[in-house]
């Protein structure tokens, strides 16, 4: 069996020891040493797998991209939209210690193709020129991974203190526009909704320059 037939065998075995890791103990724990202890290699023995460890990371956010699911090719171009970033949204949740990567690493490997292919499509039969898909479908993505992201890692929290605590420390004369909307900060927050929310303006923003373009 030629080396290149086993590295490809366990380069799997490999990512998911890497993705439970990551999930278990976080991002910083991930190395290849403690990988290699997972699966019975040494770190030497990984780089026949992986050039370095940002090539392994660069894997790693592949494997978590196969986890979104391509939308129906026969959906509307909004459906397609929406089951996009939803798909993307239910990633984040299901690994919420490895997904923060995505915002990190480069586009390098076929998964991430994969993942915004669709994306072009849905805007082209929007109506999007296509100078101003890659423009739309970075907007887009920037929204659903930063929202997804700043769930997942606490951004959207309130951290050790509620939101009033936190206002307080600093006065009306240092922080006039959050004691101004003081009510209005401190009630609770449908994340759902709110996503929903951000997809349905911009999904109105692409109808309506795709309607202009036309």
């Amino acid at each position: 069996m030629s080396v290149g037939k086993i590295n490809q065998e366990r380069r799997e075995e490999i990512l998911s020891a890497a993705l439970d890791l990551a999930e278990s103990d976080g991002l910083a724990a991930v190395s290849l040493r403690a990988i290699g202890a997972r699966v019975g290699l040494t770190p030497m023995a990984l780089y026949g797998y992986f050039a370095n460890k940002d090539e392994l990371l660069d894997w790693l956010v592949g494997r978590v991209l196969r986890e979104v699911p391509p939308p129906d090719p026969e959906a509307s171009w909004r459906e397609r939209l929406l089951a996009c970033a939803r798909g993307a949204r239910a990633a984040a949740h299901r690994y919420p210690r490895t997904f923060p990567l995505l915002l990190t690493r480069p586009v390098v490997l076929p998964e991430a193709m994969r993942v915004v292919d669709p994306l072009y499509e849905a805007l082209l039969d929007a109506g999007i020129p296509d100078e101003r898909v890659a423009g739309w479908e970075r907007m887009f993505s920037t929204f659903v991974l930063g929202f997804a992201v700043s769930e997942v890692s606490g951004r959207f929290g309130e951290g050790n203190l509620g939101t009033k605590e936190r206002r307080d420390r600093l006065g009306p004369g240092e922080l006039p526009a959050h004691h101004r909307l003081g009510e209005a900060l401190d009630l609770p927050v449908d994340w759902d909704a709110e996503f929903e929310e951000g997809l349905a303006r911009l999904v109105a923003m692409v109808e309506e320059e795709g309607a202009r373009a036309g």
